[in-house]
């Protein structure tokens, strides 16, 4: 049965490193959560480290420039992994074909900018048309605020018909933008796939950004031992399954995408309506927590 804490600092002394999504859990994408701040640093003030593992579809850099915008101290991480650094290795190995169309907006333009040094071992990625595309890459809807995966059903089907790869830069299907649910890459490739279109992903619950996540480690001297390593996050198909699947403890975050489940505070969630709201999903976290704090 999962334990319900009510902060992070009951269990962090039992652990090395955390991997912490980043939207839903450290910030809502316009503010950063202070109690979040305020764990991680003590956390790496007791001697652990933090890995911020993000379903964004952008370089860590790009991620990391936003999370300076939005004022989180960098005493609060030691590095930052992201789906779109993954992705991004998939793509420049030609995953989806050379010429490929983006499907998303132009904030995820780094994506095929901000390349690293190896990206010149391959042969160039050029963004192409539609019509001109051997496959997509898509980062999201081209107008997250406004759009939804059915805008895209004509032309995913004429991209499935003509037999086109969907290179997925962000698992996650929703999140919240301040008050407002958005629709992500994760959707889109969700559609594609129940139209009989194929969807690669690299991001959270799937192994290549747990294995970005292992070679970062490695850069900051740490063991990926599994019984000192735990996933924190609010999405339990993507944090918490991708953490269980990797053989790791996790912490979920119940006030985040799923907060409406377990009672009408979010801040005190209802232990039955969470144990039987796991239950259903098949998926049993090692803790949860109302916030990361």
């Amino acid at each position: 049965m999962t334990r319900l804490l009510t902060g992070f600092a009951q269990v962090a002394a039992d652990y090395e490193l955390a991997l912490v999504d980043l939207w839903g859990c450290v910030h809502n994408g316009r503010s950063i959560h202070a109690s979040a701040q305020a764990a991680l640093c003590a956390f790496r003030e007791n001697g652990g480290r933090v890995l911020l593992v993000t379903n964004a579809p952008r370089t860590a850099a790009s991620v990391q420039a936003r999370l300076d915008e939005m004022g989180l101290s960098r005493d609060a991480y030691d590095g930052i992994v992201t789906s779109g650094d993954a992705t991004q290795e998939a793509l420049l190995t030609g995953a989806v074909g050379r010429k490929v169309w983006h499907l998303g907006p132009a904030k995820d333009d780094d994506l095929f900018l901000n390349l690293p040094h190896w990206a010149a071992e391959h042969a160039p990625i050029t963004r192409v048309g539609f019509d001109d595309a051997e496959g997509i890459v898509c980062t999201g809807p081209f107008d997250d605020m406004t759009d939804t995966p059915e805008d895209y059903r004509g032309r995913l089907l004429s991209a499935k018909v003509r037999g086109l790869k969907m290179l997925c830069a962000n698992p996650d299907l929703v999140v919240d933008y301040g008050d407002t649910r958005i629709y992500c890459a994760g959707a889109l490739a969700q559609l594609y796939t129940e139209m009989g279109g194929e969807a690669l992903y690299f991001g959270k619950p799937h192994p290549p950004i747990y294995d970005l996540a292992r070679r970062h480690a490695a850069q900051l001297g740490l063991k990926f031992s599994s019984d000192r390593v735990i996933a924190i996050g609010d999405g339990i198909h993507t944090d918490i399954q991708g953490g269980i699947a990797e053989g790791i403890d996790t912490l979920f975050v119940t006030g985040g995408l799923a907060a409406h489940e377990f009672g009408p505070n979010p801040a005190t969630p209802d232990p039955d309506r969470l144990q039987e709201w796991l239950a259903a999903k098949e998926l049993m976290p090692t803790f949860a927590i109302p916030y990361l704090g």
